[in-house]
């Protein structure tokens, strides 16, 4: 893959679009520990927890994207990032961590403690966008992280405000996982062309949109007859 070519690009733009929806609970759970603080430690904790954050998601990104090279995973991890855009369209995930302590090492803790176990989604997410790419995995990463934690408040207005938004970071996911999918050494001979392969792309996206979407509607009808 070309430095900033077309395709670069996209997959960059993927990943930093996939962190935005993702992540909005990691970066809302480091405001919540920086409260507990004092106000003279509250920008420091900020900072390193986001710092911290970033390296252990590279790293363990990293890791993702030499294990998806591995004949099978990339056609088990795009199977397990589709259930996870069908989820993102039904459910909103909550910030249910507790500050450990409130003292400055502690809520460091809490924050990458937290984010290493609320982040395997987006790991998986963004080790399928980068298509093997060491570069773009950190690039992205290094973008939307800070993005996501300084601008947490914004972001998730904007989400509430717009949930289109949320279904277009489900598409995103779903078109991520079927790249994955077609990739994979034991699924890629059953597609000939790459009209074949545009084509279960397609319908792929679609089936997983179509099922979240009216299942998502029934559910609000069901809550609605229920009141």
């Amino acid at each position: 893959m070309e430095l900033f070519s077309v395709e670069f690009l996209s997959a960059l733009i993927s990943i930093i679009f996939i962190d935005l929806v993702l992540a909005g609970d990691n970066a809302l759970l480091i405001g919540l520990v920086a409260k507990n603080l004092p106000k003279n430690q509250q920008r420091k904790v900020i900072f390193w927890g986001t710092f911290g954050a970033i390296a252990i998601r590279i790293l363990l990104t990293l890791i993702a994207v030499k294990l998806l090279q591995i004949d099978g995973l990339l056609l088990a991890g795009g199977i397990l990032l589709l259930y996870i855009s069908y989820k993102l369209l039904l459910t909103e995930e909550e910030v249910n961590v507790k500050p450990s302590k409130k003292n400055f090492w502690g809520a460091i803790g809490t924050i990458l403690l937290a984010d290493l176990l609320m982040g395997v989604d987006n790991i998986i997410a963004v080790a399928g966008a980068a298509h093997g790419s060491t570069l773009l995995v950190i690039i992205g990463l290094v973008i939307s992280i800070p993005i996501v934690v300084w601008g947490s408040a914004f972001v998730t207005k904007l989400m509430e405000r717009f949930p289109l938004i949320i279904v277009l970071g489900a598409a995103v996911l779903a078109w991520t996982a079927s790249k994955m999918i077609v990739k994979d050494a034991y699924v890629l001979r059953f597609f000939p062309s790459k009209e074949s392969i545009y084509v279960f792309e397609i319908i792929v996206v679609s089936v997983v949109m179509i099922m979240g979407l009216a299942v998502k509607y029934l559910i609000k009808r069901k809550e609605l007859l229920a009141q």
